[in-house]
């Protein structure tokens, strides 16, 4: 039985896709223990916010999902196939776009990453201009096929994908309003990114682009500083860092936002504070159907890679939403899940089910054998 009251999910039997994401799959290129600036080995991954959403549901969570991407048809596009295709996310709605070439009028998406360690932050660095999955527009996408004909129970996208270029948002809005027709709950990552933002109107540009996209989202996911930065809520008294914002003010500022948008029937987020690179405290909370809903807190979390612990949150945030398992179980999944993921490399889940299930029992790290 669904435990969400607000949620209206369509039963899994007529529907090919439990979820399905619309997203740029960028190469991360990992330095390793190294940095970006003065290595000269690189590991390579796949990743990008809303694709990690899908796969950490298909790989953690065992539930159908597929993606909504482009890549340039040439060999680092086939190098981003063949690691999604590991990933086992369904690329029946990749779009291959001819290559020039050289990358004049289209190339794939590149994300440099280095952990950070210590009192060194971890630091990215994107090269993603031009791009396949940037050059969508509206109409390039069959969204009745997807959400109508094929069915699908779950929609999620994000800021990241609509800060791509000034079609990206009008492509996430022909999707929004597609799902609605058909259906299908929406969800939203505000994952707000400064360096996507700043050649193109900086924050308020983003919040023009996220402000108008949130009246068509069911459930809205980010972090303080994406609630600030995408949304434009403003919280007295706390610095432009967030570092000392506590629960209290984070949940007023949740009730500013379903007051603003009554639309949002459950918000999920993370609640970190990064006391170094390598050490955070690390919990979240969920709101849903008028009450709040918290995680046990993780305090003095070791980090591995932090790149894609929200990603994993919210999969497996949506993941309990998705099984009716009610919104305590599905914020204390989609906190352990994230916890998890942050524990290997890369953006990507490496975590299984019953790890999942077994730190939200609050079992110790000690030995399995």
């Amino acid at each position: 039985m669904n435990d969400t009251k607000q949620l209206d999910l369509k039963p899994r039997e007529v529907c090919r896709w439990d979820l399905v994401s619309l997203g740029e799959v960028m190469l991360r290129l990992d330095p390793g223990d190294e940095r970006v600036a003065t290595t000269r080995s690189f590991r390579a991954w796949e990743g990008g916010g809303e694709y990690n959403v899908a796969r950490g549901l298909r790989r953690c969570f065992n539930l159908r999902t597929a993606i909504v991407t482009a890549l340039a048809d040439n060999p680092v596009g086939r190098l981003i196939e063949d690691m999604m295709l590991q990933g086992g996310v369904d690329l029946s709605h990749l779009l291959w776009v001819p290559y020039d070439g050289v990358g004049r009028t289209v190339r794939n998406g590149l994300n440099f990453t280095e952990r950070g360690f210590g009192v060194r932050a971890a630091l990215g660095c994107s090269d993603r201009g031009h791009t396949a999955a940037s050059q969508l527009q509206p109409g390039m996408i069959d969204w009745d096929e997807i959400f109508g004909r094929e069915g699908a129970r779950w929609f999620h996208t994000g800021g990241i994908f609509c800060a791509l270029s000034e079609t990206a948002p009008l492509v996430a809005r022909e999707a929004m309003e597609a799902a609605h027709r058909h259906g299908t709950v929406i969800s939203y990552d505000l994952n707000y990114r400064d360096s996507l933002w700043k050649s193109i109107g900086g924050k308020k540009r983003a919040c023009e682009v996220n402000r108008e996209l949130a009246s068509l989202v069911d459930v809205m996911l980010g972090n303080e500083e994406d609630f600030t930065a995408a949304l434009g809520f403003e919280i007295k008294g706390v610095d432009e860092d967030l570092a000392d914002l506590d629960t209290a003010q984070f949940r007023a500022m949740i009730h500013r936002a379903v007051a603003d948008y009554p639309n949002f029937r459950v918000v999920g987020t993370t609640l970190r504070h990064a006391k170094t690179a390598t050490s955070n405290d690390w919990g979240a909370i969920c709101y849903c159907d008028g009450e709040f809903y918290e995680a046990r807190p993780m305090p003095d979390l070791e980090i591995f890679d932090r790149v894609g612990g929200g990603d994993s949150f919210a999969s497996g945030l949506i993941y309990g939403l998705l099984s009716g398992k009610g919104p305590q179980w599905a914020v204390d999944c989609g906190c352990a899940h994230g916890a998890l993921a942050m524990t290997t490399p890369g953006d990507t889940t490496m975590a299984t089910f019953n790890e999942v299930e077994r730190l939200m029992r609050g079992a110790s790290a000690r030995v399995i054998r």
